[in-house]
């Protein structure tokens, strides 16, 4: 796939070009409309601007992301299940270095990757990712998202989220700026002798502030989709189980808490985005293809490479998405059997015994402190707890709190 990760790399470059010249022109024209002649120094902000966030987007922006959907790093000894899963998925895809991992304490299944490139690269699935989906699911997720890692698509997302949330920004503090000072303002243009020219930099100054923000949505729009198609692309092969990306999308969809609003910053990562409206519900201005569709496609899927992909593509929505010169090299990739079906040591956990682990997780990230009875119970302390012991609620043994409980 080195075709895809050059163009990945150029896309990058393209749009941290494209939305800093939008920024600086958003900056000029608001500055000029607000002050006449001083279109430089608005455009000299907005230059500076966009130099201070890219270079945050780059070093920084996968902690921004974490930090914003909550995410707390977990060790193997957390939840080893999830880590064999990253660590399989990291040797299919062939990454030197294994990414961190990520909790978030949600209830809904959902996960998303970032990073600037593979040696600096997280995976995050929420909680109710492994409550709900089986190993063959969680593994489809992981590896879509370590697709995205391989690709080298995952710089151009955090860059694209950050520079429209700003652009948006700025048009919208001038939209209201005008909204509440704009009796003066044209009192000052007709004052200061400004008359017809004031008036026409101040009409292109608001259809800017609202189309700006526009052309950067449809520039991510773009590119976004087939991104998604071909992590998914990515992702059954490094499976070679097409049925468990496919399945875990669909139950991932299919979740009720999913519509629920989130921030459209943090929406397109993750591997289905909230359904904010009926226009995103029928694609049309979503940055991920329709689900349906997605599944559709991976269940076409003759086998597990890059070809299969292609073919069940083209025969689902025609043309192509897979580059030429991976299709060349893209060898035989059977389909394995479900995990169950394999001789694996371990059996599936229950439903019960994945919210136990899960829950248990997240009250250790959280600082509780665990202190099991000789009754059975199981005493979970939080870190605020003042008093040096605590009684088992169920057979009244008196325990002492270790420190730090």
């Amino acid at each position: 796939m080195w075709e895809l990760i050059a163009a990945n790399k150029r896309k990058s470059y393209v749009l941290i070009t494209v939305m800093g010249m939008l920024m600086i022109g958003v900056g000029m024209i608001i500055s000029e409309a607000m002050v006449p002649g001083a279109w430089f120094v608005g455009g000299g902000f907005a230059f500076v601007l966009w130099i201070i966030l890219t270079l945050i987007s780059y070093y920084g922006g996968d902690s921004v992301f974490l930090a914003s959907a909550g995410a707390k790093q977990i060790q193997k000894q957390d939840h080893p299940t999830l880590f064999n899963i990253v660590e399989e998925m990291c040797i299919a895809a062939g990454l030197a270095t294994m990414p961190k991992v990520y909790i978030i304490n949600d209830s809904r299944p959902n996960a998303f990757a970032v990073g600037r490139d593979p040696e600096h690269a997280s995976v995050a699935v929420t909680a109710g990712l492994l409550n709900r989906l089986n190993r063959d699911e969680v593994q489809g997720v992981v590896a879509h998202e370590l697709a995205h890692i391989h690709n080298r698509d995952i710089l151009y997302v955090m860059v694209a989220a950050v520079m429209i949330g700003v652009i948006a920004l700025m048009a919208h503090v001038f939209l209201r700026y005008m909204w509440f000072a704009g009796g003066r303002t044209r009192s000052r243009s007709r004052s200061s002798g400004g008359g017809q020219a004031q008036a026409i930099i101040m009409v292109v100054a608001i259809l800017f502030a609202i189309l700006a923000p526009i052309a950067a949505q449809l520039l991510y729009f773009a590119l976004s989709r087939k991104r998604e198609y071909l992590a998914d692309a990515c992702g059954a092969q490094f499976t070679r189980y097409p049925e468990g990306l496919a399945s875990a999308l669909e139950k991932i969809s299919a979740d009720p808490g999913l519509a629920e609003q989130k921030s459209k910053v943090m929406a397109p990562m993750y591997i289905v985005p909230p359904i904010a409206s009926a226009f995103a519900a029928a694609g049309l201005t979503s940055t991920h293809p329709p689900t349906k569709e997605r599944v559709r496609i991976l269940r076409s899927m003759g086998g597990a490479s890059l070809a299969d992909y292609e073919a069940a593509y083209a025969k689902a929505r025609g043309g192509s998405i897979v580059p030429g010169g991976s299709l060349k090299t893209s060898r035989p990739v059977g389909v394995r059997p479900p995990w169950q079906e394999t001789e694996a040591k371990k059996p599936e956990p229950t439903a019960q015994e994945k919210v136990r682990q899960t829950t248990d997780l997240l009250w250790k990230l959280n600082k509780y402190v665990f202190i099991t009875c000789a009754c059975g119970a199981r005493l979970k302390i939080p870190p605020g707890f003042k008093s040096p012991q605590v009684r088992c609620p169920r057979c009244e043994r008196i325990h002492d709190v270790p420190r730090g409980g």
